[in-house]
This record gives structure tokens, sequence and C-alpha cells, in this order.
């Protein structure tokens, strides 16, 4: 049959439809590949091939008679480890926290089962899920199948090298800084972050959302109808909205599209990826799309803001673990979150209440555009050791002045392959719009994709 990493979810259905390839067989060959895959790669938690043949023997069997539960079922699906799972331990990446089974499935982890998905692995984070890395005090480390020696980014680090490898066609990540689209870009692989509330989440926290990390666009809008299915526990969740997730086509003629080159603090982009971004630029500008460059929304003070609150809030949960506990916290993670020790509960809403700015500033940019570009990550790559991209506690946040702003602004945020590095790494362009427009990203990604031809030239198997 095809390699399994090049089937999509559309090809997969046609095939268990009409008894051509069954979920069964799809899954067996994909045990393969991850098995080859993944000593090298680290992006699993939780993995249960038996149990996933056990899914996959009753997906064959709904299909066989017809009558399969949703539009995902058979389609060999991951979570990460942060979304329950009923009867499995969260660990939350770190090893300060005490293994008790979720009691209930996560909103995300019951749409899939009633869908009849083959759950068949969480995939791993870092401690908190609050670095961009594969680097974790429980997992094992989790490399980019690009390179090995570099980092896949994080927090969704197994998610993203899970996809990137062809782990099946949809991992499902999740994103309050940039955990999406970071690693998305530098693993070469597609990245949504829909509006916020738009997929259910539990539990809730400021920015936090869920979305789709696949190989396609197609694949990601095909998961979306549904994770966004409605769930009582998350009370900031949308309306249910009758979208028609695959209607992807666009005609970008008359657009204004701004193109922010300049996060406003943070680390600098690099050269290739400036290049790559604006070469992508002028592919919408040769469609028709009018292309104007576009200030920052962030500043340092509002970067710096978010930061003070992040490490007073984590450092308040740290405090009420033991000495022993918080001891076996990654070091790095330890040391940035001790910092909000120090931090008055005057100093820590000011730093919340730059999370209002940041808002404000996006809000006022798109009242004179209808979507923005821009890079997802500003350097090419790091190694996989490193905790973030400067390896320094004290500057945890350089690398997420392009993403943050529309996490606390709830807008939809993509990340997109734009092209490769002189050292054969993989560039991510972000597409931005407004909020609710979660249809416009994912057309415009199409588009993009469509273009530029996509990613086909995908890491090969170990060995």
């Amino acid at each position: 049959m095809t390699e399994s990493t090049d089937l999509s979810i559309r090809d997969l259905r046609r095939k268990f439809a009409d008894k051509s390839l069954s979920p069964s067989e799809y899954w067996l060959a994909l045990e393969t590949h991850i098995e080859a895959w993944e000593p090298t790669i680290a992006a699993l938690y939780a993995y249960d091939p038996e149990d996933a043949r056990r899914q996959a023997a009753a997906s064959t069997e709904r299909w066989a008679k017809g009558v399969p539960l949703g539009t995902l079922d058979g389609i060999p699906v991951t979570l990460k480890e942060l979304i329950a799972t009923k009867g499995q331990p969260v660990p939350l990446g770190t090893a300060a926290v005490e293994l008790v089974p979720a009691a209930e499935d996560a909103p995300i982890a019951a749409r899939m089962r009633e869908d009849g998905a083959v759950i068949f692995a969480k995939t791993t984070c870092p401690d908190y899920g609050m670095l961009s890395s594969g680097l974790s005090s429980f997992h094992k480390l989790s490399r980019n199948p690009w390179d090995p020696s570099q980092n896949p980014g994080g927090s969704s680090a197994g998610a993203s090298a899970a996809a990137a490898a062809g782990y099946g066609p949809l991992h499902i990540g999740t994103d309050i800084g940039g955990s999406i689209r970071l690693p998305a870009g530098w693993t070469g692989i597609f990245g949504f972050k829909p509006s916020n509330g738009r997929i259910p989440i539990d539990p809730y926290y400021l920015g936090r959302c869920a979305g789709p990390m696949t190989r396609t666009v197609e694949d990601a809008a095909f998961s979306m109808a549904t994770l966004s299915r409605p769930d009582w526990r998350d009370c900031t969740s949308l309306a249910p909205d009758n979208i028609d997730w695959m209607d992807l086509d666009i005609d970008v003629r008359g657009m204004k599209i701004g193109l922010m080159l300049d996060a406003g603090c943070g680390l600098p982009v690099e050269d290739e990826i400036r290049d790559a971004v604006v070469a992508a630029a002028k592919r919408f500008e040769e469609a028709g799309a009018v292309i104007v460059d576009v200030a920052p929304v962030l500043n340092r003070q509002m970067l710096d803001g978010l930061d003070a609150f992040w490490r007073a809030r984590f450092w308040g949960d740290m405090t009420a673990l033991s000495e022993e506990r918080r001891n076996s916290i990654l070091p790095y993670i330890y040391s940035w979150a001790k910092g909000g020790a120090d931090i008055s509960g005057v100093n820590a809403v000011r730093g919340f209440n730059q999370t209002y700015e940041m808002r404000k500033s996006c809000g006022k940019l798109f009242s004179d555009v209808d979507a923005v570009l821009s890079p997802s990550n500003p350097i090419v790559s790091y190694p996989a050791e490193w905790a973030s991209p400067t390896n320094d506690p004290a500057r945890p946040f350089e690398h997420i002045a392009f993403t943050v702003p529309w996490n606390m602004s709830e807008q939809p945020a993509a990340s997109i392959n734009c092209g490769f590095s002189r050292s054969g790494m993989p560039i991510g362009m972000q597409i931005v719009g407004p909020r609710f427009g979660d249809m416009l990203v994912l057309r415009l990604s199409k588009a993009f994709e469509d273009w530029s031809g996509g990613v086909t030239n995908w890491p090969k198997q170990p060995g």
C-alpha cells in the first residue's frame, strides 16, 4: 500500500469505506513505522499499541457494517499529555506531580472517543508546559525528526515531532503563548490555534487553547468539526456554530494583509527566516492581495509584565508542593518560577494587566488589515538539550514575541512551512486572522499550501 505516512484523513476514510484498507491494517502498518522512529525522537508517552489494535479492530467492524461512529472513526490520533484521558495519570511533564489516574476524559479526548478515533498515545511536553522545548524532568528528551540533535520546540514537543515523523495524520496540542505554532514552525508541520473557546478545554487558563497539528491544512480542517463540539466544562467556549470546516477556497484579491517582520522585542529575526517570510508574502501579493508593512503589537513592558505574572502564579503553585517535589522540577523551570517569590501582589496584577494592553494593541492593528503574516519563530533552530532558544531562565520568553499576543487577544493563528534554511531545517510563517476568523486563517493557509506545493520530502525513517 501507499506509504502509511502519506495517507490523509480523506484518503483513509475513502479506503475504509471502499474496504481497500481497514483501520486494523492501517494501524499495523503505522505501528511498524512508529517503532522505527520512536527510539530516535521519543515523542510519545503512555503509548499502548495493544489497546490501539483493539480500538482499530472495533472500528474495522463498524466500517464493515457501514456504520462508523463519526468522521474520525478509525483515524489514529495522539493527544498532548496535558489533555486528560480517563484512567491515565497527567504528569504535566514534570517529576513533581503525583501520578493519579484521571477520573474522566477531558473534552477533546471525549470528542475523539465519540467519533471512534484511535487514541494510541499521549505526546510529551516539558514541565508544566512552560518551555518551548522537548526537555522535561519526567519524559525522555524529545527530538526534532529533521535533525535529532535539534529541538522540536514546545510545549507541544512530542506532538510536533510525531506529526513530522508521520505518526498518522492527526495530533492535538495546546497553546498558551505559541505552544502549537512554535514547534510547528520548527518541525515543518501545520499547527492551528483557533479562536479562544472554539475548542472546549478543561482546565481553562488565560490564553490557553487547543488545536490540531498535522502535515496538511486539510487534515487540520477535517478535525475541527469534531474538536469544536460544545462541552459544558469550558465556560469560556464559544456558542455552537454551523461552520463548514472543509470550505477552504478563497480569492485573496483586494485583501489587505499586514506583514510584520519586527516583533517589537525579543530575539531578532534571523535573515533566512525574514527572507522566507517575505518571499511567502509575495505569493499573496501575486495572487492579488495588498501587502502592507505593519508595526509590532508587542513591546518590552508587555512581555516583561506577562513574565512577572506567570512567575508569580507558578511560584504560588509550587509553594504548595513539598520540598522534595519542588526539588524534582526541572531546574530551569524552578529557577524561573522562584523569581516570582519576590513579586508583590500589586506587581503581579500589573503584569496581568499587560495582557489587556496586548489585546488592545492587536485590536487596533486589525482595524486596518484583514490578516497578518509574520515569522512563527525568530531563529532557525537550537540544540535538543536546551530548555529554550536562549537557554537562560532569566530571559525565558524572548522567542514568543510573534506568537503570544494572539493568545491574549483570543485571535486565530496558524504556522505553516514556508521554506527551509541552508542547514535543512524548516521555517514557519504565522498567519493571523481577526477574532472568530478561524476559516479565514485556514483558507489563507490552504491557498499558500497550494501555491507552494507544501512539504513533500519529509524526514526519512531511521535505518
